[in-house]
C-alpha cells in the first residue's frame, strides 16, 4: 500500500511517501502506525503521540480503529485546521 505523510509528520519521517506491506496482524490505522513507528528514528519520533495523528484511507477520512484490509492510499497527517 501506499502510505502519504503530511505536515509535521513528513518533516519527521523524512519521506513524503512510502510502498509497504505490512504484516497480517496490522488490521487497522492504529496497528499501522504501532508497526511504523518501528521503522526508523524518524518514524517513531512522527508516531510517538497517535492522539495527534489524522488519517484517510483511499482518500476518506476515517478513524484511526478503521481497518486497512485491501486499501491502497492511507494518508497520515496531524488535525487539520483552517481560517
Amino acid at each position: 500500500m501506499q502510505l502519504l505523510y503530511f505536515a509535521w509528520v513528513r518533516e519527521r519521517v523524512g519521506l513524503s511517501a512510502e510502498q509497504v506491506t505490512p504484516p497480517p496482524e496490522v488490521a487497522t490505522v492504529a496497528d499501522l502506525v504501532t508497526w511504523l513507528s518501528i521503522r526508523s528514528e524518524g518514524h517513531a519520533a512522527a508516531f510517538a503521540d497517535p492522539s495527534r495523528l489524522r488519517a484517510a484511507v483511499d482518500q476518506s477520512f476515517v478513524p484511526l480503529d478503521t481497518p486497512i484490509a485491501g486499501a491502497r492510499e492511507i494518508a497520515i497527517f496531524p488535525p487539520v485546521t483552517g481560517g
